[in-house]
C-alpha cells in the first residue's frame, strides 16, 4: 500500500547550541531563536502541521528544558508534540534513533533540522519514496552558489551518488530533510555518535541501496550564521501563508 503524509511521524533535530550565533541568543538553544514573534522551532512545527503531519517528536539537547516547557505550555493546534532529550550528543542519526526509540513504529519517518526551513511540498517527496526499490529520500535545494553547503551528486534518475565537498558554483545542496521507511532503521550502523551523511547514507549507497534526491526550488533558510539569522523575520513574514493555526 502506498504511503501518504498521514503515515509519517516527524522527528525534528533541535539539540544544537548554535555556537556561531550564541552571542545573539542570550543562552537559548539555537532552534528557539525568536523570529517574527515566535521561536523559530514553532514555525517549523506549524509548517509540518500545514503539510498534514499530526505527530512530531523534537530531539533536544542543549537546554532541553526550554524547548519542553515551551511546547508544554503552548501546544500547536492539531499536532501532538513530544520532546525527547539526548543524554549526550549523539549525532544527527543518533539523535533521531534516540527520539524514535520506544515509539509505536510508523510506516515511515520524516527527519528534519530544527534550525532551518524549506517549504517543500512533502506530498511530492512521499510520492518519490513510493517508487519501487527506493530506500529513502533526501530533499535537496537548487542554489546558485553551493560554496557554504557542499552539493549532492546524483545520477540521471535522481539517485544519490555521493556527498560532494564544498565548492563554488550552482548545485543541489542537502536541505537536511529525509524521508525514511521504518524498516531502514534496522540497517543503521551501531555506535554513537552517528551521522546521517557520513555514516548512514554512505553505508547505504555503498551497499547498493537506492537513495533518491528530490530537488526543489522552494524558499529555504538556515538560521545558523550571524548573517542568516537577521534575515529570518522577513523570511517568515513573506511565507506566512505556509503555516498552520495562525
Amino acid at each position: 500500500m502506498a504511503l501518504k503524509i498521514s503515515d509519517l511521524t516527524a522527528v525534528v533535530l533541535a539539540g544544537g547550541r548554535g555556537t556561531r550565533i550564541q552571542h545573539l541568543l542570550d543562552g537559548l538553544p539555537k532552534p528557539m531563536a525568536p523570529v517574527a514573534g515566535r521561536p523559530f522551532l514553532e514555525w517549523v512545527v506549524r509548517y509540518l502541521a500545514a503539510q498534514g503531519l499530526r505527530r512530531v517528536i523534537i530531539s533536544t539537547g542543549y537546554r532541553a528544558e526550554v524547548v519542553n516547557d515551551f511546547f508544554a505550555g503552548r501546544p500547536v493546534p492539531e499536532v501532538s508534540v513530544q520532546c525527547v532529550a539526548e543524554p549526550e550528543p549523539l549525532g544527527t542519526a543518533g539523535g533521531f534513533l534516540q527520539a524514535a526509540a520506544g515509539e509505536t513504529a510508523p510506516p515511515a519517518w520524516l527527519v528534519l533540522n530544527g534550525d532551518s526551513l524549506i517549504f517543500a511540498n512533502l506530498a511530492e517527496a512521499v510520492e518519490v519514496l513510493n517508487q519501487p526499490k527506493v530506500a529513502g529520500v533526501i530533499i535537496g535545494r537548487e542554489v546558485e552558489d553551493a560554496a557554504r553547503f557542499g552539493t549532492l551528486e546524483t545520477g540521471v534518475g535522481g539517485e544519490l551518488l555521493r556527498f560532494a565537498e564544498k565548492r563554488p558554483g550552482r548545485g543541489v545542496i542537502n536541505a537536511g530533510v529525509y524521508l525514511l521507511p521504518h524498516e531502514l532503521l534496522a540497517s543503521f550502523p551501531a555506535g554513537r555518535p552517528l551521522s546521517f551523511e557520513q555514516d548512514v547514507f554512505s553505508k547505504l549507497t555503498g551497499s547498493g541501496g537506492l537513495l533518491k534526491v528530490h530537488a526543489v526550488n522552494a524558499p529555504f533558510l538556515d538560521i545558523g550564521t550571524p548573517e542568516s539569522l537577521p534575515r529570518a523575520d522577513l523570511f517568515i513574514r513573506e511565507n506566512h501563508h505556509r503555516f498552520s493555526g495562525l
